[in-house]
C-alpha cells in the first residue's frame, strides 16, 4: 500500500473496531445486571432468557441476510443504519418499563448487531488483503475481547454507585456514547459504499424454517411443558421443520440456486466436526456465565462482588488467548483438546465448589473457576476457530466464516435457554431441595457435558500441520463475507 491508503486503511479498522467492541460491550454489561433488572421491573426467569438468548438469537440469524445484503447494496450505509438501529433500541430498552418491551428492543437489537458486524467483517475482507487481512480480523477479535472482559466490572461498578434501578438502565445505555462515537466515525472514514456482487439472492424460507426449528428448540426449555406428551409434541415438531429445512436445501441446489448453507460444506466432515465444537463451546460458556448471574441473585451477593468474581476469568481470557499461538506452535491442533479439557475440568470444579464450599468462602472460590474457564476459553476458541476455516471446501471459504457466525449464535440462544432452565428448575423447590447452590452445581454439569461432547467430536478431526495453526487466520479463512452471489 501507498503510505496515504495505509492511513485510510487504518481509520477504516478503528471504525470496525469500534463497532465490534460497541456491540459486544453491551452485551457483556448487560449479564451483571440482571438481578436488579429482574427485581426492578418483576421479570421472571422466563422474561431473562428471553432478553438473553433472543439478542444471539437476532444476531445469529441477521449475520446471513446482512452479509448478502452488504454485497448487493455496498456496506457504508447498511453499516451506519445498524448502528443507528442498535442505538435506538438500546434506549428503548433502558427506558422500558414492561419486560415484554426489553425482550422485543433486544431483538431488535440483537438483529441491528449482527448486521453491522456482517458489514464489518465484509469491509476488512474489501480493504485489506494477504497478511494485512489476518492482522485486522485479528485486531478486531482482541477488540471484542477486551470489550467482554470489560463490560462485568464496568456493570458492577455502575450498579453498585448508581443503585440497582439506575444502575441496570444505565447499563443497557453505556453503548449509547460508543454507538454515537461509532457513527461519526463511520460518515467520516468508512469507503464510499460499492456493489461487490451483481446478484445475491437470499434463501428467505431456508432463513424462515432455520429460525422457526430454533424456536422450537428454544420454547420448551424456557416455557415449562405441562407433560410428557407436549414434551413430545415440541420434539416432533424440531425434527419435522428441520427434515423440511434439509430437503429444502436439496432442492434449492438442484434447481441451481443457492442455499442457505453451502452443500460443500455440509459435505466436509472435518469443517461440520470443527463447527460443532464450536458451537458446544460457545453455548457452554455463556451460559455459565448467565447461570453464575442467576446464582448471584439466589445468594444475595452484590453485583460489584460478582464483577469482582468474573474479573480474574476476564484476566486470564486475555492472557491464554494471547498465548494460546505460541502453544499451537508446539503441538498443533492438541491446544484445542487442552482447552476442552481444562473446561470441563473448570465446570466440574464449579459444581463441587457450589456444594460444599463454606459461604464465606465461595465467591474466592468461585473466581478461581472463573479463571480456569476462562484461560480453556483463550485456548480453545481462537485455534478452534481457526482449523475451522482451513477446513473448509476453497468453493465456499468465504461462506464458511459466515455459516460459523450463525451457528456459533443460534447455538448460543439454545443454551441460554437450556441450562439457565436447569438452574431454574432446581433453584425453585423447596428448602433443602432445590437451593440455588444445587441448581448452579446442576447446570455446572450441564455445561461439562456439552464440552465433554465438544471434545469427542474435535478428537476426530483429523490432524492438521501445526505451522497451518501457527496463525491467527488471513484471506478467506477469517470468517469474511465473501463477495460473490454465495454471500452470506
Amino acid at each position: 500500500m501507498l503510505p496515504g491508503e495505509d492511513r485510510a486503511a487504518r481509520r477504516v479498522l478503528l471504525v470496525c473496531m469500534a463497532a465490534g467492541g460497541t456491540t459486544l460491550l453491551d452485551q457483556a454489561v448487560l449479564n451483571i445486571a440482571i438481578p436488579s433488572m429482574r427485581q426492578s421491573l418483576g421479570a421472571t426467569g422466563a422474561d431473562v432468557q428471553w432478553i438473553v438468548a433472543g439478542y444471539s438469537l437476532a444476531f445469529g440469524l441477521a449475520f446471513v441476510p446482512g452479509g448478502s445484503l452488504g454485497d448487493l447494496h455496498g456496506r457504508k450505509w447498511l453499516f451506519m443504519a445498524g448502528v443507528a438501529v442498535f442505538l435506538l433500541a438500546g434506549v428503548t430498552a433502558a427506558t422500558g418499563g414492561e419486560p415484554e418491551t426489553l425482550i422485543g428492543a433486544r431483538l431488535v437489537q440483537g438483529a441491528a448487531a449482527g448486521l453491522v458486524n456482517s458489514q464489518v467483517i465484509g469491509t476488512i475482507q474489501d480493504v485489506f488483503h494477504g497478511p494485512a487481512r489476518g492482522r485486522a480480523l485479528g485486531l478486531y477479535a482482541v477488540t471484542g475481547g477486551v470489550a467482554t472482559a470489560l463490560g462485568p466490572p464496568l456493570g458492577g461498578a455502575l450498579v453498585a454507585g448508581l443503585g440497582p434501578e439506575a444502575g441496570w438502565r444505565c447499563c443497557l445505555l453505556m453503548s449509547t456514547p460508543c454507538a454515537v462515537l461509532t457513527l461519526t466515525l463511520a460518515a467520516r472514514l468508512l469507503p464510499p459504499p460499492r456493489r461487490t456482487a451483481r446478484n445475491s439472492r437470499l434463501d428467505v424460507l431456508g432463513l424462515g424454517l432455520l429460525c422457526g426449528c430454533t424456536l422450537t428448540l428454544m420454547v420448551p426449555f424456557i416455557r415449562t411443558p405441562d407433560g410428557g406428551g407436549e414434551t413430545l409434541l415440541w420434539g416432533t415438531a424440531v425434527g419435522v421443520l428441520a427434515a423440511v429445512f434439509a430437503v429444502h436445501q436439496r432442492l434449492r441446489v438442484r434447481r441451481g440456486r443457492q442455499p442457505l448453507v453451502h452443500p460443500a460444506l455440509t459435505s466436509s466432515k472435518p469443517y461440520m466436526l470443527g463447527t460443532a465444537v464450536a458451537m458446544a463451546q460457545f453455548g457452554s460458556s455463556l451460559a455459565a456465565f448467565l447461570v453464575l448471574t442467576f446464582l448471584q441473585s439466589g445468594l444475595g451477593l452484590s453485583a460489584l462482588l460478582t464483577a469482582a468474581v468474573t474479573l480474574p476469568g476476564a484476566v486470564g481470557m486475555g492472557i491464554s488467548s494471547a498465548l494460546a499461538w505460541r502453544l499451537v506452535r508446539r503441538i498443533g491442533p492438541r491446544t484445542v483438546t487442552v482447552g476442552l479439557t481444562l473446561g470441563i475440568g473448570a465446570a466440574l470444579t464449579g459444581a463441587a465448589v457450589a456444594l460444599y464450599a463454606p459461604t464465606e468462602a465461595l465467591p474466592m472460590a468461585l473466581a478461581g473457576t472463573q479463571l480456569m474457564s476462562a484461560t480453556a476459553g483463550g485456548l480453545t476458541v481462537s485455534p478452534n476457530q481457526t482449523q475451522v476455516l482451513q477446513d473448509a471446501p476453497a468453493e465456499a471459504a468465504g461462506v464458511g466464516g459466515g455459516v460459523l457466525q450463525m451457528a456459533q449464535r443460534i447455538a448460543a440462544a439454545i443454551c441460554l435457554s437450556a441450562v439457565p432452565a436447569v438452574y431454574l428448575h432446581a433453584a425453585s423447590g423447596p428448602p433443602g431441595d432445590g437451593q440455588p447452590r444445587t441448581g448452579y452445581a446442576l447446570a455446572s454439569c450441564v455445561c461439562a457435558g456439552l464440552l465433554a461432547v465438544a471434545l469427542l467430536l474435535s478428537s476426530k478431526r483429523r490432524p492438521v500441520p501445526p505451522s497451518r495453526l501457527s496463525a491467527p487466520p488471513s484471506a478467506h479463512h477469517a470468517g469474511a463475507v465473501p463477495r460473490s452471489k454465495e454471500s452470506t
